[in-house]
């Protein structure tokens, strides 16, 4: 009888990455399954080992990573008690660090920041105005958060929000409606928000009602949309409230109401909700999955978009250029007023902040100066 050599073994197959996913943002979390026999599974960011996980029975893994603030490339390898492995590579991962993840913190007033903020906020040559928020703590400031300006491009945010709750999954990297996204957002083409509202409601002016009535169900309580980025299609913005109304002594109240007749209307504290609304969905809270539909992926979608915006000379001024820093944002402006809002992002953890500005005739550089200075002092302050 002759003996008849044992087939080779055949190596393990490839893991199952559940999360990161490519073109979104990760807060370094690496979760998927793996093949039975599967003995260590080893992660890599960017080709260099960050993690090795011993496996005692079963297929499931879960590991944190460290991730470097930019577009990343993570791999996944799968290790049998042979030594042979199988590996699967999620490109275009944007790293975010473990203490910007979403939780749920209530809003208290920091006196020392909101000293600064209204001293930054009166000494511009207009009307102003100021919301900053840190989302690890609740620690918060704001001046005159909730009078209304000329709301501009900020809006084809609030666009891009109310699209993706028609979605089932983000949109597919290259596809037409990922082309959209990115114009819209990136460069703030306003043909890309247009052909947005149209795919929304059947026209401009229909996709922006659906635009409003999704701001409203999210807790946007003085943004109107109405129609596109064409003439004659706007309206004046809601009356100003007479109550001051606060938050734990955050004063989220009109302290000078500009006056620019009619069109797109936002507020400081409107943009910083919406932000902080997509920052929530990111990890399946807050009112975007709850409320809207949104899935946690589309979220982290809409974040990588806005990680690669172009315009650092507003929020991005001064914290723009330290080390480390991500800036996730949505600027607008006309000619008599400019506005940024967005998450500013550091290893130690993330702040919202908005920065609104209206001058008749010019708002002028001293706007992004401002949005500058607001943004560095809550950042030198939560930094601590």
């Amino acid at each position: 009888m002759i003996d008849t050599p044992p087939p080779p073994a055949t190596p393990p197959g490839p893991p199952v990455v559940e999360r990161p996913t490519a073109y979104q943002v990760s807060y370094g979390l690496v979760q998927g399954r793996v093949a039975p026999g599967t003995r260590r599974v080893v992660v890599r960011v960017d080709g260099r080992i960050v993690r090795e996980l011993r496996l005692r029975g079963g297929t499931m893994f879960s590991v944190d990573v460290p991730l470097p603030p930019r577009d990343t490339r993570v791999r996944v390898e799968a290790i049998d008690r042979s030594g042979r492995r199988a590996g699967r590579t999620v490109d275009h991962v944007f790293g975010l660090p473990r203490a910007a993840r979403p939780r749920v913190r209530p809003l208290r007033l920091d006196p020392r920041l909101q000293r600064d903020v209204v001293r930054l906020t009166r000494a511009y040559p207009g009307t102003s105005a100021a919301y900053v928020e840190n989302l690890a703590t609740g620690a918060g400031a704001a001046w005159n958060a909730r009078a209304t300006f000329p709301a501009a491009s900020t809006l084809k945010l609030a666009i891009g929000v109310t699209l993706l709750t028609r979605l089932e999954r983000p949109p597919a990297p290259g596809s037409h409606l990922d082309r959209l996204f990115r114009a819209m957002l990136i460069p703030s083409d306003n043909e890309a928000a247009n052909r947005m509202l149209v795919l929304l409601g059947g026209s401009t002016s229909g996709g922006g009602a659906v635009v409003n009535a999704t701001m409203r169900s999210i807790g946007l309580e003085r943004t109107e949309m109405y129609g596109g980025y064409i003439l004659g299609t706007s309206r004046a913005p809601a009356p100003t409230p007479t109550r001051n109304i606060a938050a734990r002594g955050v004063p989220l109240n009109v302290v000078a109401q500009p006056s620019w007749g009619v069109g797109k209307a936002t507020t400081a504290l409107d943009l910083a909700r919406l932000f902080r609304a997509i920052w929530l969905g990111s990890g399946g809270l807050g009112p975007l999955t709850s409320r809207a539909g949104v899935s946690p992926a589309e979220s982290r979608y809409l974040l990588y978009v806005l990680a690669h915006g172009r315009d650092r000379e507003k929020l991005g001024r001064l914290v723009g250029k330290r080390a480390g820093v991500v800036l996730m944002h949505k600027a607008g402006w006309v000619n008599a007023a400019r506005h940024d809002a967005g998450l500013i992002v550091w290893r130690g953890g993330l702040f919202v902040a908005a920065v609104m500005t209206h001058r008749a005739g010019d708002a002028g550089v001293r706007s992004d100066v401002l949005a500058g200075r607001i943004a560095d002092a809550a950042f030198r302050r939560f930094r601590g």
